[in-house]
């Protein structure tokens, strides 16, 4: 044979080899997915890792009620491995955990290591997709599958996100409207804050010109409080109206706040874009979206430069991933947003860890009093986990006089006339 015979030969038995190679692991995936048996491997671990051979089933979900307002979850499997999650949505404890028992006959005995094709069936088999209770219980148990899953193979949730772009990652705290919250925060280690405009729920449709210098006269006392070399965000939380918003945001520009949180409503996206065009500070959103897909008129319509998904919402630490990638593309940053427990501030600092475009991730516990090796801040700033999976583990004992509460959402009324303002 000469050269191009020889080559056709080749080409064509690799074709060949190759068409039966795929025609015996669809047989195999139809005899398992029609619940026939088969007595070969599961081409679903061929050629993985030793522990990937291994059988491994969930057992049981088990949630649990935390002061001051959290539901943590545990997922046990067969082999003693638990993974930790957050399923929990503010002032729906109740409701989430209802949830969780919901989803739980698909997830018991399933392998927990199959993290991306649960989070599809969670999330697609529901026919209803979405919307915050089901994307909240969902992204708990992510959480909770990717823990399992470093665990097992000894490596942090980062690792296998494609490694650390850092090894510390600022945090900021809360510190009111109180200039002394922020001098005893800075003394702790803190370099960012993030603050609310004062008697915000009693701004009205449209502010008075002393509502106005008020808040702003707030937000300057914290400045000097801080000084000049601190960052000092500050939140509107989508309970400021749009002509006040802009008021606010003209008034503060001279004191340079770190970013502008939720101006306005968050689904008001094109009244978002408007007030970051005519701005120079950055604008934040992100707490109340939800998924990829919520994320993406936000990027499209340029209504904000930073977004903050919240792992316990937005679908979990890979969907977190993916909207992180979905904003480097637009040359946006990400600040997580984080208002609960440990196990959420653990997930946020493995996404943080893993995307190059992270700005500042929020928490209001650093784990003392729930975790066994709570973490520390160092000059404003964490070190990654170095632990496989999120790389903390529950102290039981601490936890025990924490269990079970009735956190409700606040009630906000404007004072004027009684009727009903956001919070």
């Amino acid at each position: 044979m000469n050269s191009s015979q020889q080559l056709f030969r080749r080409d064509f038995l690799g074709q060949l080899f190759g068409a039966l190679a795929l025609s015996g692991t669809a047989t195999k995936l139809a005899a398992a997915d029609s619940g026939q048996p088969y007595t070969g491997s599961d081409p679903r671990t061929e050629g993985r890792p030793p522990e990937f051979k291994s059988k491994l089933k969930i057992t049981k979900l088990e949630t649990i009620f935390i002061k001051p307002r959290w539901l943590f979850l545990k997922v046990h499997t067969d082999e003693g491995v638990i993974g930790l999650g957050e399923p929990i949505l503010e002032g729906r404890a109740k409701t989430c955990a209802a949830a969780i028992s919901e989803i739980e006959p698909y997830l018991i005995g399933k392998d927990p290591r199959f993290v991306m094709l649960h989070w599809q069936a969670i999330y697609r088999h529901a026919f209803y997709r979405g919307g915050p209770i089901l994307t909240s219980v969902l992204s708990g148990i992510e959480q909770a599958l990717w823990d399992i899953k470093g665990k097992l193979l000894g490596v942090p949730v980062y690792e296998l996100l494609g490694g650390p772009t850092r090894d510390k990652v600022r945090v900021y705290a809360h510190v009111g409207n109180s200039p002394e919250r922020v001098k005893q925060r800075k003394a702790e280690g803190f370099t960012a804050f993030k603050t609310g405009i004062k008697n915000s729920v009693q701004s009205g449709v449209i502010a008075n010109q002393k509502f106005v210098e008020e808040a702003v006269a707030a937000f300057v006392a914290l400045r000097e409080a801080g000084g000049k070399d601190v960052d000092i965000a500050i939140d509107f939380h989508g309970a400021i109206s749009p002509q006040n918003a802009k008021l606010l945001i003209k008034a503060l520009e001279p004191y340079q706040p770190f970013f502008i949180e939720e101006p306005v409503q968050c689904q008001n996206v094109d009244i978002m874009a408007e007030i970051a065009r005519e701005t120079h500070l950055p604008i934040a959103t992100g707490e109340r979206i939800f998924t990829k897909w919520g994320f993406r008129e936000i990027l499209e319509k340029h209504a904000a430069m930073i977004l903050q998904p919240d792992l316990c919402h937005a679908g979990g630490i890979m969907e977190a991933r993916i909207i992180a990638g979905m904003a480097e593309a637009y040359y946006a940053a990400v600040a997580p947003h984080n208002p609960l427990g440990p196990i959420s501030l653990a997930a946020g600092l493995n996404l943080a860890a893993s995307i190059p475009n992270f700005l500042c991730q929020e928490q209001v516990s650093l784990g003392v009093g729930y975790l066994k090796e709570p973490f520390k801040i160092e000059n404003g700033y964490v070190r990654i986990p170095t632990k496989p999976g999120l790389g903390i583990e529950l102290d039981d004992e601490q936890i025990k006089d924490k269990i079970g509460h009735d956190w409700l959402n606040r009630e906000t009324y404007f004072d004027a006339d009684g009727s009903v303002v956001d919070w």
